[in-house]
């Protein structure tokens, strides 16, 4: 349920009246950077139209642009009588190009930040060795870690790669980067395409504790081989993501079929 925020209210910079950038945008933007920055946190009601008007000292229409912006844009929400509240950030990613979950949100301004739960060296069961190429029982590194977006637990990662790749990793910093961009710049892979599988399915457990969700919530899963330009594979990982707070996007060309040439 939305709650009123005990965030006192920030002495924001006095806007610049002669700036080229309209005042409803110079508005939205310190409201969204007060959202990102956790000032405001999800379900808190950001201030009032009348609270901004004071704060601002802009007219009331200006303030209501600013605010129908930021609903279209999904960081708030309003609730008839009660006011504007911050939204339950949904990550989205645009699957068109093969990226790695940090390096998609930073494009578009969010935070991202991992907590690793657990690096091992394991023996790899038959559906890993499988994917990775390598015999069943062979030793592959097993890495969970816990992907935060705006500082709320948004994803569960668990990444499989050959015990070459993984001693590599062990000295990477896997809480703040992601792991293609570890494998491109520090190991020298150049990455090249990726297989994709989506499906929703009950959390497991372990998933469930890490991202704070009910038993039995949904969650969606993205199982992802990732190979080298030599189409090697060299990142097995499965994904778990709380239901209706993720979200893949995918543009599709229609395939013209070829023209066929009349005969006389």
């Amino acid at each position: 349920m939305p709650t009123r925020s005990s965030t006192p209210q920030a002495s924001y910079t006095a806007l610049g009246p002669h700036s080229h950038v309209p005042l409803y945008q110079q508005i939205k933007d310190t409201l969204r950077a007060g959202i990102l920055n956790g000032q405001y946190p999800p379900h808190s009601r950001v201030p009032s139209e009348s609270e901004l008007q004071e704060m601002f000292e802009v007219s009331r229409i200006t303030i209501r642009q600013a605010l129908g912006d930021l609903q279209k844009e999904g960081l708030i929400f309003k609730v008839h009588g009660k006011g504007s509240f911050v939204s339950q950030p949904k990550a989205v990613q645009n699957i068109t190009s093969l990226q790695g979950f940090a390096e998609a949100m930073s494009s578009e301004g969010q935070e991202i930040v991992n907590r690793v739960v657990s690096f091992d060296f394991v023996a790899a069961n038959a559906q890993v060795a499988a994917r990775l190429a390598v015999e069943e029982g062979a030793t592959v590194a097993e890495i969970h870690r816990v992907r935060l977006l705006n500082r709320q637990p948004t994803s569960y990662e668990v990444t499989y790669l050959p015990e070459s790749l993984g001693k590599k990793l062990q000295r990477a910093d896997l809480v703040t980067r992601d792991i293609f961009l570890i494998l491109e710049n520090d190991c020298g892979i150049a990455l090249g395409s990726a297989d994709l599988a989506i499906e929703a399915i009950p959390a497991p457990p372990a998933v469930a504790r890490a991202l704070g969700m009910k038993k039995d919530q949904p969650a969606l899963r993205v199982e992802r081989l990732t190979y080298d330009s030599a189409l090697r594979p060299v990142d097995y990982e499965n994904l778990y993501f709380k239901g209706g707070e993720f979200q893949y996007r995918l543009r599709l060309d229609r395939k013209r079929p070829a023209k066929t040439t009349r005969r006389a």
